[in-house]
């Protein structure tokens, strides 16, 4: 992975605007789960009008069946599926590296510790077999709807993500000259994996991890959608999209648009970013 320079960054950006729109899309969520259930203007589990306004100059985005102020529920909707997100890409990250490491650096070796590689991507390609939703379903379905089991099914689902993207870089990486140094030094194999090997090795799994951030809070919602993810009256966007459909067909068209709307613009934007990132992060596709 080339050096970070922030100059460099910063000029890259400014020629993709792509990029410039993703940032700036995480970082209005960040602030937003920071800060958004403070300064929404209404309760955000209480209503606060009657139900079904129009948007208006009061209520800006209108209000729900239950006399919801929209507006403030979008912005405090970031808190729980930021949260969500990020905690269970953090943990299917670190999980998932860890494994892509020792699968990949002891493919081929004698004894144990190549069936042990070979067990883990067997294991992966098991649970890869399955679709992604209905597997993220019946996970979270066998333990009961709640933020906690929510987040274990979405780390458990991108383990193996970032284990084939670890797995692919470490096999490029351990028959480099650097390695073969380390070893000549007396650093076992696991020492050579862990410090030598792994840290020239991240790049793919960082660059997809703001991808995997923006695919996490789009399953987020689809499980609060089908009713198996976060419980109400949750200010969450899948919650809200769920509750406004069934609006809809009555012409309360906005109940369902604006959360949908805010949804498709933080997973576009955390997408866009992820994806500009693993051109600057390549100097041969960067210009």
């Amino acid at each position: 992975m080339s050096g970070f320079s922030r100059s460099d960054f910063w000029r890259f950006a400014r020629q993709r605007p792509g990029m410039l729109f993703g940032l700036a899309v995480i970082v209005t969520n960040m602030v937003l789960a920071l800060f958004g259930p403070a300064i929404a203007p209404y309760p955000t589990q209480a209503p606060a009008a009657p139900s079904l306004l129009p948007p208006n100059a009061q209520f800006w985005f209108g209000t729900d069946v239950s006399g919801l102020d929209i507006f403030s529920r979008v912005l405090a909707a970031p808190r729980i599926d930021i949260t969500i997100a990020l905690v269970s890409t953090i943990i299917a990250f670190v999980f998932g590296v860890a494994l892509g490491v020792i699968s990949g650096f002891f493919a081929g070796a004698a004894g144990l510790p190549n069936i042990f590689s070979v067990g883990i991507m067997r294991a992966a390609d098991i649970f890869q077999a399955f679709p992604i939703f209905v597997f993220a379903l019946a996970l979270v379905g066998f333990s009961g709807p709640s933020t906690r089991n929510v987040i274990t099914a979405l780390a458990f689902l991108n383990i193996p993500f970032f284990l084939r993207l670890t797995r692919g870089a470490v096999l490029q990486m351990r028959n480099r000259t650097f390695v073969e140094a380390a070893r000549c030094a007396g650093n076992s194999e696991l020492r050579v994996a862990f410090i030598h090997v792994m840290p020239n090795a991240l790049a793919p799994a960082l660059v997809h991890f703001s991808t995997t951030i923006g695919f996490s809070i789009l399953l987020t919602a689809g499980l609060s959608f089908v009713g198996a993810g976060v419980p109400p009256p949750t200010p969450e966007l899948g919650l809200m999209i769920q509750a406004g459909a069934q609006n809809m067909m009555t012409g309360h068209w906005w109940t369902a648009l604006f959360p949908g709307l805010a949804l498709a613009l933080t997973v576009l934007g955390f997408s866009l970013f992820g994806d500009n990132l693993r051109v600057y992060l390549d100097p041969v596709n960067r210009r």
